[in-house]
């Protein structure tokens, strides 16, 4: 059994931002348009959204996305991304390459270094061919790659896919690609998740360490470990079938179809549960939540992160602790705790724990206990 070392890291934040401001804005003037043909068919009125309460409820006060003409239309409230050919790279592929050559360029790796390619993403802007091939041919890599997806915790999941197949000598490095354009797939005119997401991409090189061997300032990669619960509290019913249900199979319906979540049970019960996985997973090494100097936790809330770790350590944990990059981001899926990761690490010791935990859809919990080497 080999020792894996996180050698690289590759964070690609898009240039373009929304600010809470602008889209309340965006979301109110259509309700305004909405609300008389509600009245009109007697149905009830839309509730306005508002940028303080979105802060109150979530943390987050701006977020960047891939592309932001289209969104802030209250005519059309979706980005506005042009087809591509199919001989022309994808915008997935494309976006998740350029934090994949950072990664690379952070591990001192060439692409002809890495044997297997894992694009792990909560959406995949199709099924086949598979992005992570895709992304192989385009940078030159050798032996493989495949698709995978576990909701927010996409990242997470690949991790312990990609430590263990380098861990058992299966592979010898792989190149983990979180291309996250969550935009794509949002409902703006949903009062519960429009303000929510934002999108990235980040990537990291996997690799076993030879005997005796050292990367300073990189992170061992100790354990990993994945839970997951039935739960349709974060869903999404937009897929290939979505066609069969409708009278006109060529006229896809989006309507209900698009990320909804019921945000009070998904709090609750993932505080809960996140809770419980952390607690439980440090235990399996000997280890208690005052051991660990940092946590770098799913982005998506920040009173929930906050009350997960109240309930782990009995008292509230500073940003210095536990960072949040959420609040400029907004929740970028499997990509935030590993952008929380790539920002706040450079001042940990050799010898300091580190543990790397997201939740979401599924529910899906993935953690990773890293030592700063």
């Amino acid at each position: 059994m080999h020792r894996v070392v996180i050698s690289g890291i590759g964070v690609e934040i898009p240039q373009a931002s929304i600010t809470n401001e602008e889209l309340v804005a965006s979301f109110n003037a259509w309700v305004d348009a909405e609300n008389p043909r509600r009245a009109a068919a007697g149905e009830a009125p839309l509730q306005k959204s508002d940028a303080d309460f979105i802060v109150h409820a979530s943390g987050v006060r701006q977020r960047h996305v891939v592309e932001r003409e289209g969104i802030l239309d209250p005519a059309r409230m979706a980005p506005r991304i042009p087809a591509r050919a199919d001989e022309e790279l994808s915008l997935q592929a494309e976006f998740g390459i350029a934090a994949a050559r950072k990664a690379l360029a952070h591990a001192g790796r060439a692409p002809r270094d890495i044997d297997m390619v894992i694009c792990s993403s909560s959406h995949l802007q199709r099924p086949y061919p598979a992005i992570a091939i895709e992304m192989q041919q385009a940078l030159g890599t050798q032996g493989a790659g495949f698709d995978m997806g576990l909701g927010c915790s996409s990242a997470a999941a690949a991790l312990h896919v990609a430590a263990n197949l380098v861990r058992a000598g299966a592979q010898k490095r792989v190149l983990v690609v979180v291309p996250e354009i969550i935009t794509g797939h949002l409902n703006f005119r949903d009062r519960q998740t429009h303000f929510i997401f934002g999108d990235a991409a980040v990537s990291m090189v996997v690799e076993a360490l030879d005997e005796g061997e050292t990367r300073a300032g990189r992170f061992e990669v100790l354990d990993t470990r994945t839970w997951t619960q039935m739960s349709s509290n974060i869903r999404t019913n937009l897929g290939y079938l979505t066609r069969t249900a409708l009278d006109d199979p060529y006229m896809i319906g989006l309507e209900g179809n698009m990320i909804k979540q019921v945000g009070n049970k998904v709090f609750k019960e993932v505080t809960v549960a996140g809770h419980r996985f952390i607690v439980d997973f440090l235990a399996e090494h000997g280890l208690t939540p005052e051991g660990i100097r940092r946590f770098w936790l799913h982005q998506a809330n920040a009173r929930m992160n906050s009350m997960i770790l109240k309930l782990a350590f009995g008292h509230d944990v500073d940003h210095d602790r536990a960072p949040m990059v959420l609040d400029r981001l907004g929740n970028t899926a499997g990509a935030g705790s590993i952008i929380a990761l790539s920002e706040n690490h450079a001042d940990m010791k050799p010898g300091d724990f580190g543990l790397l935990c997201a939740f979401g859809a599924g529910y899906s919990i993935g953690g990773a206990l890293l030592r700063m080497m």
